[in-house]
């Protein structure tokens, strides 16, 4: 077959460090290849060669049978390659429309105006060129993930894409969205567009793909025909050694409440009510997971609980201790965790190295500080031993934050928050963007301190990762828990219908609907 892309022996140094050594891939036109590989292994790195935001050291970009020559993504989107980042680039108060033509407008008198009737034509045939049912004057605020993704796929087409990159493509989407996703990606390869998708979810890169292929420390160690292969070798790939994909969830007796919200109603930044007289309570030696669509009020919910948002009602209390409008700080001190869900913002100061932001949170305690004045000594054992036992990579505590790639970020501020020894800890899509690897280890730190008998709350859109770990399930829409359901019985359709607020039959429900008390 023909072959769409091909890089060939392609490295890429930076300074003290080879991201990607003689690496080959080939893509066939026409066909899915999902991409794989623990965090630092070079994929995003490789991705961005072939996009144009990165020029190789060594070795060829080749798209169509010629080799090329990228300065930039705009060189590689004039020869027909596309990217769709795993934080859409779309303008919220503009229209779907607006958003797909923005910087490729037609024009009209002189090319002084933008024509916009034709421009929303040529939106809408494209969609209906591709199967794609979208509205063209809806506002991307107005609109799901799931639309606002398939707006960024059209975008790419607009601009001529034949090849298309998608990266982490179904972090975000309900279990439905996500089958609708691969059908486009199906229509597409019908129609002659070449995928290539970037993801840790190795079940659907299995599904969704016609071949994988596997980088480990820089390397392509393998490309295998997805049908093929099973999980299990697909992880043994990525991290060299056998992994358990399973987490292994002992019974344990749930023991006295350490969290209890009740009747919390939080607005968000534009004053609209995100959380809407919500209730829960976590035990001691429990997890209690809240699955949910981003952006139906799980935010504002970890915000309040934490104490980065004040809320308008309700009360919060840990440890039958009132601590509604309370501090971050005295939240930490009371015993609190807090794995937030974007890591850059809430976890961590890019510009510090990693001695600096070990010591966030806990500046005051005297294990760290005395009189007002720092032990960096200690603070640099500190920072050095989350390192080691969280695998951070480069293993360089004199590291800045933002030099390391987003897996190795979330590693180090899941490593430093558990080093608490906390009473409870709240953790916000605790695994997102970090690798198979590095999730089992999570994982099993998060069921270690369910045994241990601290409190857990866990909230994640990766339904195997919720479903696998928590003793009760609380489905939340709209900023309220539409049902409480036995994670072990549940089905991932039947959640997925929750999840999009509706009500499928037979729900294995284990409390009353806004109730997640014993």
């Amino acid at each position: 077959m023909e072959q769409a892309v091909h890089l060939d022996g392609i490295t890429k140094r930076f300074p003290g460090v080879v991201a990607n050594d003689d690496v080959d891939l080939a893509v066939e036109k026409g066909t899915v290849h999902a991409l794989l590989g623990e965090n630092g292994a070079g994929k995003t790195t490789l991705m961005n060669v072939l996009y144009g935001l990165y020029r190789p050291t060594e070795g060829r970009v080749v798209v169509h049978g010629e080799e090329r020559h990228f300065d930039s993504p705009r060189d590689a989107i004039d020869e027909g390659v596309g990217m769709i980042h795993q934080h859409f680039m779309l303008v919220d108060p503009m229209t779907v429309a607006e958003n797909i033509t923005l910087g490729n407008e037609p024009r009209k008198w002189l090319g002084l105006t933008v024509d916009r009737t034709t421009a929303r034509q040529q939106v809408v045939e494209l969609a209906e060129r591709y199967g794609f049912d979208i509205d063209p004057d809806a506002r991307i605020e107005d609109v799901g993930v799931g639309v606002q993704q398939r707006v960024e796929i059209l975008k790419a087409l607009y601009r001529g894409a034949d090849v298309l990159i998608l990266d982490e493509p179904t972090a975000v989407l309900t279990p439905q969205e996500v089958e609708d996703l691969f059908r486009v990606l199906e229509e597409l390869t019908e129609q002659g567009k070449t995928i290539i998708f970037i993801t840790h979810k190795l079940g659907e890169a299995m599904t969704a793909a016609d071949e994988i292929t596997v980088l480990r420390e820089g390397k392509n160690v393998g490309t295998v025909p997805a049908d093929d292969i099973t999980r299990e070798e697909l992880a043994e790939m990525m991290v060299g050694r056998e992994v358990l994909l399973d987490v292994d969830r002992s019974p344990t007796e749930p023991g006295r409440t350490v969290l209890d919200v009740e009747d919390l109603v939080v607005e968000d930044d534009r004053g609209v009510r995100a959380v809407d007289g919500l209730s829960l309570d976590v035990r001691q030696g429990e997890v209690l997971g809240i699955a949910g669509v981003d952006g139906n009020g799980q935010s504002e919910l970890i915000e309040a609980i934490t104490g980065l948002r004040t809320p308008d009602e309700g009360r919060i209390e840990v440890d039958d201790v009132d601590r509604t409008t309370d501090s971050r700080r005295s939240r930490i001190e009371a015993g609190m965790a807090y794995v937030p869900e974007d890591r850059q913002e809430r976890g961590l100061v890019m510009e510090y190295d990693l001695v600096e932001n070990g010591l966030l949170g806990s500046q005051h305690a005297e294990e760290y500080a005395s009189n007002g004045r720092i032990d960096w000594e200690r603070t640099r054992g500190h920072a050095e031993e989350i390192i080691e036992e969280y695998d951070v990579r480069p293993p360089d505590a004199d590291a800045e934050a933002e030099s390391l790639s987003g897996g190795n970020q979330q590693k180090f501020v899941v490593g430093r928050e558990f080093a608490r020894d906390p009473r409870l800890v709240v953790a916000s899509h605790p695994t997102r963007g970090v690798d198979v690897g590095s999730m089992e280890f999570i994982h099993d730190r998060l069921n270690g301190l369910r045994e241990d008998g601290r409190a857990v709350l866990l909230v994640s859109s990766n339904l195997d990762e919720v479903q696998s770990l928590s003793d009760r399930l609380a489905v939340i829409y709209e900023g309220e828990f539409v049902d409480i359901v036995d994670p072990d019985a549940v089905t991932e359709e039947q959640l997925g219908l929750l999840m999009a607020g509706q009500e499928p039959d037979e729900v294995p429900s284990i409390a009353a609907a806004g109730e997640v008390g014993p």
